[in-house]
């Protein structure tokens, strides 16, 4: 199950129902707000089958051992297991502040010493946690939810140590240095080019990714760049650390930046 906010009909468009790759994927739209973390796995529990599943953050990669994330979470009797990893970067996320059984009591703020452990934006829950919120109104699970649950019943929401790397990809700067990172460990040479595209030979494009049907011209120099579908890049012009669309015959830049 897919949940669906902003430009919903684009990952529609390239997921589709799933076929091609093994799966059946269905959707749940939220529309016309953003019913948040808890808000929007309420929303889809009747799309879900069985009364334990998986939620995955669309804006984090981590390659966590789900068949070991639900075997702890059903040994444990938990209602909530998060996956965690040790928080290397404290001044940028908040953390989870567990026991040394892993049981969580709390969430640290960003910049906090007691946040030891990251929540890499894959859990498992019952469904019971989101069932008696109102359907279709706004609601968080860290902030809100899980605090509660944490309070009435200790033990409730536990955490998972996962022996994985991370990375967010919530902003276009960190798409791109994830796309780089995973090249770079798979054996792909920067710049990335996607299908169709096509490249001056005098151009010159340094750590850069380009998008399907790309056109880069003579003379024209890329660094650090992400470069949509269908984008003509004219002759001579030069782009350092943004990321480019088309839109009809102007091209529209925006400076990539993690915030």
């Amino acid at each position: 199950m897919v949940n669906l906010h902003h430009l919903p009909e684009t990952i529609a468009a390239c997921v589709g129902d799933g076929s091609d790759i093994g799966v059946q994927v269905r959707y749940s739209w939220e529309a016309p707000n953003v019913l948040g973390s808890a808000g929007g796995p309420r929303k889809a529990l009747p799309l879900v089958n069985g009364d334990v599943f998986f939620i995955v953050n669309g804006d984090t990669l981590c390659d966590v051992d789900l068949t070991a994330l639900a075997a702890q979470h059903a040994s444990s009797g938990a209602l909530v297991t998060m996956a965690v990893i040790p928080n290397s970067w404290p001044e940028r996320y908040g953390g989870v502040v567990t026991d040394s059984r892993g049981i969580v009591y709390g969430f640290a703020p960003r910049g906090s010493p007691a946040a030891k452990y990251h929540f890499v934006g894959v859990q498992i829950a019952n469904s019971s946690v989101f069932a008696a919120l109102p359907e279709d109104e706004p609601a968080e699970s860290v902030g809100g939810v899980y605090r509660s649950l944490i309070a009435e019943q200790r033990g409730s929401v536990r955490a998972f140590l996962a022996d994985a790397p991370f990375y967010d990809v919530g902003t276009p700067a960190g798409y791109l240095n994830t796309a780089l990172s995973i090249g770079s460990i798979e054996g792909v040479a920067s710049p990335h080019i996607g299908r169709g595209s096509r490249v001056d030979p005098s151009a010159r494009i340094v750590e850069s990714v380009l998008w399907d049907d790309v056109e880069v011209s003579a003379g024209v120099t890329l660094e650090r760049c992400i470069v949509a579908d269908g984008v003509h890049v004219p002759a001579g012009r030069s782009f350092q650390n943004c990321a480019i669309i088309q839109s009809g015959e102007e091209l529209v830049v925006s400076e990539l930046n993690d915030e």
